[in-house]
């Protein structure tokens, strides 16, 4: 009854004065749209609008108070499968609906915007029940398709195919489409919602990157969610050339050019705000394969402290920043997070005092107040190049996105060697195996010794959900091999996710680095100068060495990860070695 007083009630009131309840618009701003209406007589939402004052979404919610069109609130809402089926999931994409429940002939419908005739009319033509109208949260609504009908992303594409040419597509060899047609395909409204539902879930997902592969009867579509794959319902292999045009002409990729290798970008807009994508194609046997890297801009910056360094390394690490000059290195394999670190320090150690070149290959985040460089190998700027004309520039300080080569090697020590704060990252196992690596490209061991000042190897390790963290008893196998790493005192507890709807069942949300830093002391100098073996300098660190396997071993003790994911870490690394 209380609801139904407050729908006459609004029914009552004018659109000005609901959306000025809703403060949505203050008053002098309807006064002045007003006026504007007495001399242009136009309706006053479209002239609110046009004005800038209010937004279509704002505008769709006062309307429907108006008329008596109920808010549902989609954010914890249950609807059964049965439901779900009746409406096809691109009419959902496209008119941004979703149908709630069914009641004799009327079927309820949420909608982001109820004053469209068309939708009317297509929801009865294709579930042959009478349309209830109810208003919806654009933003609710989004989470709302995502969850029910995201992982139907293939089915739902499938719908965009008609039967008969169906059939004929099944005659062509790999989606043959003449580029026309690719085209069309690609431009097609459901399509182009339900390609950037893909995008939407992967964010939501918190996913680094989405693999769309091919092959013979299917296409996968994967998500890499804290450095695991995990794959989603394929879609029918028919669909591969619509998806991949699509997502080509958001790339501004050649979509003709299907035996090449193609490398494009997309910004993409989020819930949250920009979101960029790096888009590399690659030919296979049963047509082209696309990887989406997702860099979200929201989430790039993070302060050293946040990285998960214990606090000996974080200090020692914090001294090293404070050099003049010297040399010091990030290591480890691709996509460890040795970028994200590289950030984090010269975001800490950045004053308008100082000049900070950095070049790299791309650029994956912009950093106020630093000039930075993107390689281009096709005309001739690679590292060893651009670091040349990087130093003519008087910086202070020098980030070099990855030392791949001896040229690069020498050019960057012999910076540091002259006065300038060096950083850059290596493809080491660990943070000894740097000095060795360097040695083998042919660096001179005393020119090594003189100028590096620290090696910090990193790998990430995936931290338990907290909304599914409990106690629980490790594997025996385990607890022998942590016995055999560092000693457990009687009554440690540990940790793991059971698995929730938060985590996708999974027992783990989020990753964190584990590091091993290693300090270049004056006596490592000495020995560096002898050329060492790894096994040398290991034994000559100073105290605070502590090695990741070391370091995720205390994270476990914290209750930050499981031990499981520790050595599946740890492994990796010593099958590296």
């Amino acid at each position: 009854m209380a609801a139904n007083s407050e729908a006459n009630s609004n029914r009552k009131k004018k659109l000005g004065q609901l959306l000025c309840e809703r403060s949505y618009l203050d008053e002098s701003g309807l006064q002045t749209a007003l006026a504007e209406q007495t001399i242009k007589h136009r309706q006053l939402g479209q002239i609110l609008l046009d004005l800038g004052y209010i937004t279509q979404a704002q505008l769709n919610e006062a309307l429907a108070l108006q008329v008596g069109i109920e808010r549902v609130d989609l954010s914890e809402l249950s609807v059964s499968s049965d439901i779900i089926g009746l409406v096809p999931a691109d009419l959902v994409s496209k008119y941004n609906i979703l149908p709630l429940r069914r009641e004799n002939s009327s079927l309820s419908v949420a909608m982001t915007d109820p004053f469209q005739p068309q939708v009317i009319e297509d929801l009865r033509l294709v579930t042959g029940y009478s349309v209830e109208r109810y208003y919806a949260d654009p933003t609710e609504m989004e989470h709302a398709i995502m969850r029910f009908y995201g992982s139907n992303v293939a089915r739902m594409l499938d719908n965009l195919v008609p039967a008969d040419q169906r059939a004929a597509d099944d005659e062509l060899e790999n989606g043959d489409y003449s580029p026309a047609k690719l085209h069309e395909l690609a431009r097609e409204p459901s399509l182009v919602n339900l390609v950037n539902l893909i995008i939407l879930e992967a964010i939501d997902a918190r996913a680094s990157d989405i693999h769309i592969e091919p092959f013979e009867h299917e296409v996968k579509i994967k998500y890499r969610i804290d450095g695991m794959l995990i794959e989603k319902t394929p879609s029918s292999r028919r669909l591969q050339a619509a998806i991949i045009s699509r997502i080509k002409i958001m790339a501004d990729l050649n979509i003709a050019e299907r035996f090449v290798p193609q490398d494009g970008h997309i910004e993409f807009t989020g819930k949250n705000g920009r979101v960029d994508i790096r888009v590399s194609t690659i030919p296979t046997v049963f047509g082209e394969s696309v990887e989406l890297r997702l860099l979200d801009r929201t989430a790039s910056m993070i302060d050293l402290a946040d990285l998960g360094m214990n606090p000996t390394s974080l200090k020692g690490f914090g001294k090293c920043l404070g050099k003049t000059h010297g040399l010091v290195l990030v290591t480890g394999p691709t996509g460890c997070g040795k970028t994200t670190t590289l950030y984090a320090a010269l975001n800490q150690i950045y004053s308008p005092a100082v000049k900070m070149i950095t070049i790299e290959d791309p650029v994956e985040y912009q950093l106020d107040g630093i000039n930075q460089m993107p390689v281009n190998p096709k005309r001739g700027l690679t590292f060893a190049t651009g670091l040349r004309h990087i130093l003519r520039h008087d910086p202070d300080i020098v980030m070099v996105g990855e030392i791949r080569d001896r040229e690069t090697a020498n050019i960057a020590i012999r910076a540091a060697l002259t006065g300038h704060l060096v950083f850059s990252t290596l493809h080491t196992n660990d943070a000894p195996g740097a000095i060795t690596r360097l040695i083998d490209m042919g660096v001179e061991p005393f020119l090594l010794a003189s100028s590096l000042e620290a090696v910090m190897a990193q790998r990430l390790v995936r931290t338990i959900c907290p909304q599914c963290k409990e106690l629980y008893k490790p594997d025996e196998n385990l607890i022998r091999n942590l016995n055999g790493s560092i000693d457990i005192k009687g009554g440690t507890n540990f940790y793991h996710g059971a698995g929730c709807n938060e985590c996708g069942q999974t027992g783990m949300s989020g990753r964190v680095g584990i590091f091993e830093l290693l300090r270049i002391t004056g006596t490592l100098r000495e020995l560096i100068a002898a050329k060492p073996t790894t096994e040398a300098i290991i034994k000559a660190a100073p105290a605070d060495h502590v090695s990741m396997v070391h370091d995720g071993i205390g994270k476990v003790f914290d209750g930050i990860t499981t031990p499981e994911e520790v050595f599946r870490v740890a492994k990796t690394i010593t099958e590296e070695e």
